[in-house]
């Protein structure tokens, strides 16, 4: 309980700047629309304005939250250095692995090496693991307060993630896949769009997994261990999202469930499309994969949301 106090404190203090963008975004809202010449373009220049702040809203959500864990420099730097060893790790593993075989599953050394790293320095942009605060606000009350503000909660959340991996993809998943590169001869991708789908991959990766998060958070709602379903949810991504052991190397119909769940979205796919081991229609039909269980996941935690809002009761006036 201390703990779980502990971190509610260091949540709350957090958001105090993170919602700094929030008022910043309910006074641009607030302010009544100029007007144009004898009404024409009016309910036009109000609508654009109004989307403009909107959007300039979450922008600095996100801005704010990349500031935020830029704050942690020290974290940064351990984190970084975990990482990269147990790429090492896993590395050496996957050589053993190889020693006689010339490829399988379509991947040789060289690609599933590279597949190690990448999945190394995409770890804590996806975050699979232990991200609970929502869970903690949920717990303090504050999320009372979250709820009475005049913006979308689920895409304040959304777009403050989109800032911290962005964050984590510079300074904590650039540095494991270098050092790797260094040290053993990794894949880069032939062509330089590869990069750019790989960028569009990565963060409908991020939205997959935030949706799941989202949705994972909310159940601190309705269960008073959250941690335990939490636990076991890791388990289940870990090994299906393809970070443990690339997908390719499953046998054959567990492949192709975990290719049809949206665990594979996390990191197999984002990964596969470095390697550039989706080309063409398939690419385009990678892409589509991600984007379609994004949305339908996001929809799902709207749900969630709105039956969690309806357990809120608030005491006193």
């Amino acid at each position: 309980m201390r703990a779980e106090s502990y971190g509610a404190r260091l949540l709350t203090a957090a958001d105090r700047l993170l919602y700094s963008a929030v008022r910043h975004g309910e006074a641009q809202l607030s302010r009544p629309p100029s007007r144009g010449v004898r009404g024409f373009g009016v309910p036009c220049e109000r609508a654009r304005k109004a989307i403009g702040s909107e959007m300039a809203l979450y922008w600095q959500v996100a801005l704010r939250g990349f500031r935020r864990y830029a704050t942690y420099r020290a974290a940064t730097f351990a984190g970084v250095f975990t990482n990269t060893i147990f790429g090492f790790l896993r590395a050496y593993v996957m050589i053993a692995l190889y020693a006689g075989r010339g490829s399988i599953g379509g991947f040789d050394l060289r690609d599933t090496l590279t597949y190690t790293f990448v999945t190394q320095g995409m770890l804590m942009v996806v975050y699979i693991w232990n991200w609970w605060e929502i869970a903690l606000t949920i717990r303090s009350g504050d999320i009372v307060t979250d709820f009475a503000r005049p913006l979308n909660y689920q895409l304040y959340w959304l777009a403050q993630d989109v800032g911290r991996a962005t964050y984590h993809a510079i300074f904590r998943g650039i540095p494991p896949f270098v050092i790797g590169a260094v040290v053993f001869s990794l894949r880069l991708p032939a062509h330089p769009w590869t990069w750019l789908f790989f960028l569009l991959s990565m963060y409908l990766a991020v939205a997959v997994s935030f949706a799941f998060r989202f949705m994972l958070n909310l159940s601190a709602f309705w269960l008073f261990d959250y941690r335990g379903i939490g636990s076991i949810a890791a388990a289940v991504w870990t090994f299906l999202s393809g970070f443990a052991v690339p997908i390719a190397l499953f046998p054959g119909t567990l492949q192709t469930v975990a290719r049809a769940l949206p665990f594979a979205a996390f990191v197999n796919t984002p990964v596969e499309i470095f390697l550039e081991k989706q080309q063409g229609w398939a690419l385009l039909g990678a892409l589509a994969y991600q984007l379609g269980w994004a949305l339908a996941l996001l929809a799902a935690g709207r749900l969630a949301l709105s039956a969690a809002e309806r357990k809120v009761v608030v005491q006193g006036g």
